[in-house]
């Protein structure tokens, strides 16, 4: 057995166990109410508002963490769970969003990186497993196509090491603003920092996890390149 299947493995069960704590600390902290009985969509215009910012929207979306902001319509899209929610979570998870919102604003330049990356990076996910079972299947008689499926897959690993900086960043934002702006308090800031930490874990393992499986390939396509 490979060390790169090992370290697979290891980062594989590692986000299993980041994934399942963040349920847990959201679902923790979603019974822990903001004092000044603001909803996610409370925090999300405030903060949008002394930011300067007047031309991004607020819509409800289904789900459970499926929170995002959309730089091409100007929306902060909040999910059920946060958006009438008045909790510690929904104030963390719409400050953090909107922290994006603001990079966009400012034309930050990760954000503005991973944007002109995203056609590049949809192209990849689109073909690359499958350009990568072929090559795998061909490797002995055409090892220019595993190749090329390594390329695309290191352009998601690329992309994913990309969002690191811009995630830590908006939560970085939203952990000032909730300060600055009086939504935390001394009794909720821990439990507001522990969530977002606890976010920004789950793009580290993701990235992590991306490296491990494009290394795992690599030794794979040198491998048959030497058989």
């Amino acid at each position: 057995m490979s060390y790169a299947f090992i370290i697979f493995v290891a980062i594989a069960l590692a986000s299993w166990i980041v994934q399942n704590r963040l349920q847990s600390k959201f679902k923790r902290y979603s019974q822990i109410p903001i004092p000044n009985g603001m909803t996610g969509r409370d925090v999300a215009q405030k903060m949008l508002r002394d930011n300067g910012i007047t031309d991004v929207s607020i819509t409800a979306t289904r789900g459970q963490l499926t929170d995002n902001f959309n730089p091409k319509n100007k929306t902060v899209n909040l999910s059920e769970g946060v958006y009438a929610s008045n909790s510690v979570a929904a104030a963390t998870v719409a400050a953090h969003e909107c922290g994006h919102a603001v990079q966009h604003a400012e034309a930050y330049a990760p954000l503005k990186m991973r944007s002109a990356l995203v056609p590049v990076v949809s192209f990849a996910s689109q073909w690359m497993s499958w350009v990568l079972l072929a090559g795998i299947l061909t490797i002995n008689v055409f090892p220019q196509l595993m190749l090329f499926g390594i390329i695309l897959f290191a352009m998601t690993t690329l992309f994913s090491f990309i969002t690191l900086p811009v995630e830590i960043n908006a939560s970085k934002r939203a952990l000032a603003w909730l300060d600055s702006a009086g939504i935390t308090n001394y009794e909720t800031h821990d439990k507001a920092k522990d969530a977002l930490k606890m976010a920004a874990y789950t793009y580290v393992i993701a990235a992590l996890g991306s490296l491990a499986t494009l290394i795992y390939y690599v030794t794979i396509f040198l491998g048959g390149r030497r058989n």
